[in-house]
């Protein structure tokens, strides 16, 4: 998945990319409110970590410009602890859940998982397809209940596929998601990842859907 981190104290906003990277999501960061403003509005993400204290624009502004813009992705507020009122200003805004500093990170990446799962439509930290597991919460992956070693590309890649089953995916939007806006995005890598991760899961799981791109398909249990 693909996340926006968008935090001023450069500390904090380090920490937050670590634990949100390493929990196998792809990571943006701004680190004032107009560069927020700009990324939310001409990037896709998944969902927005969204300080309100932002210097040149700030959070609420930042957040209301989306919302009146029609961009919907789900955004959780970081808040001053005794700033009830931020809070109260935030969910008006249309923000879908806040967190008071300071927290702790396994919380935020709760809350997080929450709002993802919301997103999807599953109702559990699992997802599965048919037997192919992978346990969001842990960033592991199982299939026919054994465990399968991925790289961290190779997790973010399948964790979209999963996310998103029997959808046709681009190798171009499946590239955005997996490098950082900043990273030299080749699309022609994918080929290589996705191959690798064929050669780990079940026969057929990946189709290749000629001119357009990926998709994951239920095959099953593997033999």
């Amino acid at each position: 998945m693909r996340i926006l981190v968008v935090e001023d104290e450069p500390t904090l906003c380090d920490q937050l990319v670590r634990a949100i990277t390493a929990a196998g999501h792809t990571v943006e960061s701004a680190s004032d409110g107009v560069n927020a403003h700009y990324l939310g509005d001409v990037e896709d993400f998944d969902a927005v970590v969204l300080d309100l204290g932002l210097p040149a624009l700030d959070g609420l502004s930042v957040l209301r410009r989306w919302r009146a813009a029609g961009r919907t992705m789900p955004v959780l507020i970081l808040t001053a602890r005794s700033a009830w009122h931020e809070k109260v200003a935030g969910m008006d805004a249309g923000a879908d859940d806040y967190l008071a500093k300071p927290f702790h990170m396994e919380e935020l990446l709760a809350r997080l998982r929450a709002l993802l799962r919301r997103l999807g439509e599953h109702s559990s930290a699992q997802w599965q397809c048919g037997a192919i597991l992978l346990d969001t919460r842990q960033a592991r992956v199982l299939v026919d209940g054994l465990p399968l070693q991925l790289t961290s590309h190779e997790f973010k890649l399948l964790s979209l596929l999963m996310q998103r089953k029997g959808e046709v995916l681009s190798r171009t939007e499946l590239s955005e998601h997996l490098y950082p806006q900043d990273a030299d995005r080749d699309s022609n890598t994918i080929e290589v990842f996705v191959g690798r991760l064929r050669k780990k899961l079940p026969t057929g799981s990946i189709e290749t859907v000629r001119g357009l791109g990926y998709r994951l398909v239920d095959v099953g249990h593997s033999a």
